[in-house]
Order: C-alpha cells, then sequence, then structure tokens
C-alpha cells in the first residue's frame, strides 16, 4: 500500500489543493496562518473512503482512529490564528449485533470534543443539524426507523441521528475581528441550536469521483452548511483550510464566498475532481470582478 502513496499540488489564483496525507502535508503550511477551518473528518471506521493505510477510516478500533486523529487535531491548532475557530462536522455512530454485538449508538461527538480539548482548544459551541428520517431510513436501511418496526416493536425504534458541527476556538486574543454579513434576522435563525432548511442533496457530483475499489462511498458536505459557517466565522479574501478535501465542496464555497483556500487530500481520485471543481469555481464568477 505505501508503494501506492504519491503526493502532488495544484493552485489556482486563491486556491490550494495538496495531495498526500494529511498528518504530513499539514506540516508544510506555516505556523498561525489560517484563519477558519471546516472539515468532516472520517467517522472512525464507518465510511472507508480508500484502500490505503494511511485512510483514516481503515482503522482496527476508535481508539486507534483517535491516535491517527490526533495528529491532524495538533497541527490544526498550530496552523490557526490565536482567537479563531475551526468547525468540525460529525455525526455518532451505530452498533451492530454482528460487528458489536449490541445495536446501539456510541458516542464519536463526545470523543471527538475530548480529543480536541486535550490537545489544548477550547470547546466554544456546537450546533445540531437537522436530517430527514425517511430519506436516513432509505440511505442506511436502519430497522429502528422503519415503519414495520415501529408498528412491530417500538422499543427498538429510535429518531433519526442528526448531524452536528463542532465549533472550536484556539485559545488566545483575535487580532483581526470578524465582520459578518450575516443580517439581524439571518443570525436569529442561524443561532438557533438547531439549524433547520440545509438540503441533503445540496452537494457537489460526486459520481465522477467514485471508484470500484471505494468501500463505502463519499459523502461530502452540504453546500448550505458550509456557506453558512464560512459566512459567520471568515472575513473575505481569508484563508480557510479543510485538511479532509475530498472533491472540494468546502473550497468552491470558500472560492464563492470570495475567501481563499488550501485543501489536502489523500486520494488521488478525489483530488483530481477537488481540482476541477475549484477551477470551475474560479472560472464562473470571474476573479477580476470577485477580488477587484
Amino acid at each position: 500500500m505505501e508503494d501506492m502513496y504519491i503526493t502532488d499540488e495544484e493552485s489556482g489564483k486563491n486556491w490550494t489543493m495538496m495531495l498526500g496525507d494529511s498528518c504530513e502535508r499539514l506540516g508544510e503550511i506555516e505556523d498561525e496562518s489560517i484563519d477558519f477551518s471546516i472539515y468532516s473528518p472520517p467517522f472512525a471506521s464507518l465510511y472507508t473512503y480508500s484502500p490505503s493505510i494511511r485512510d483514516l477510516g481503515n482503522c482496527e478500533s476508535r481508539e486507534e482512529f483517535l491516535q491517527h486523529y490526533r495528529f491532524i487535531i495538533d497541527h490544526m491548532l498550530r496552523v490557526t490564528k490565536p482567537g479563531r475557530l475551526s468547525a468540525v462536522h460529525v455525526q455518532q455512530l451505530s452498533t451492530t449485533l454482528v460487528t458489536h454485538g449490541v445495536i446501539g449508538l456510541t458516542d464519536f461527538r463526545g470523543q471527538v470534543i475530548k480529543a480536541h480539548q486535550d490537545a489544548g482548544w477550547i470547546y466554544h459551541g456546537e450546533v445540531t443539524v437537522d436530517k430527514d428520517p425517511q430519506a436516513q431510513a432509505i440511505r442506511t436501511k436502519a430497522q429502528a426507523l422503519m415503519f414495520n418496526q415501529l408498528h412491530r416493536d417500538s422499543a427498538m425504534s429510535r429518531p433519526a441521528m442528526a448531524d452536528y458541527v463542532i465549533i472550536f476556538r484556539k485559545p488566545g486574543t483575535n487580532e483581526v475581528p470578524i465582520q459578518s454579513d450575516v443580517d439581524n434576522e439571518t443570525w436569529i435563525q442561524w443561532a438557533r441550536p438547531v439549524w433547520l432548511g440545509i438540503r441533503e442533496s445540496d452537494t457537489l457530483n460526486v459520481a465522477m469521483a467514485r471508484e470500484e475499489k471505494d468501500e463505502r462511498h463519499i459523502a461530502p458536505l452540504q453546500l448550505g452548511l458550509i456557506e453558512r459557517c464560512i459566512r459567520l466565522w471568515s472575513n473575505r479574501d481569508e484563508l480557510v483550510l479543510s485538511p479532509f478535501g475530498g472533491i472540494g465542496s468546502e473550497g468552491v464555497v470558500s472560492i464563492r464566498q470570495g475567501r481563499r483556500f488550501i485543501g489536502c487530500e489523500l486520494k488521488p481520485q478525489y483530488w483530481k475532481v477537488a481540482c476541477r471543481n475549484l477551477e470551475d469555481a474560479e472560472a464562473s464568477l470571474g476573479i477580476a470582478g470577485l477580488w477587484g
């Protein structure tokens, strides 16, 4: 597997995409140079995105995953400017009778929070993202959401699992105040502990990045969710980072919102698609008009 590992880099006027292992390539980013970061880490072994041993999703245990993930968390703290934020998208993880001996849930969200606190981040806040239970039942085949389970024995029924955006702050004083373009009426809605109106289908096209060796599936963040975070917690022309760049969702929204972007992705096929998506985002907006 190590023989398959390659690195590369492509850039546009306002973006850079690094190909390679974030645990290593994040070391190339200067200390305290990042204004904001937003990303979704691999959810332990729930989603496996590549056969590489470097993929955080390829772990034998949750403990192994957290040890691997800690390298990323440490780098993110180092490169973030004092007083600035990192938004991390997670969900709780389910257990199965075959693998774990019991049907239930584990508190992955809580473990991610603790891992960041142990590394020195401040747990700043969080938002719960509403999910459609019928869409989740169709996608995941979760028996606990099925109508037949509800009517047969609802002791084994449970609500759909929400997504969470956990917000961490680097200790220190923010030297450049964030001048958000969000008006008061919008803030009333976005300041709620639950975000409604995030369309689950509002994502970049993943079909062009899928390969036969993908063991699970690509799950890009919703563009509307990314936009809310970027508009709330960064200024125009600031630098946004994603250590798990995937097909470039965070970068595309950053460019559309007048920010600069740097991302890292392990899998070459995803990286190539991300570069094309970022190129298209710049071309569609017209950089002179966007940055002038």
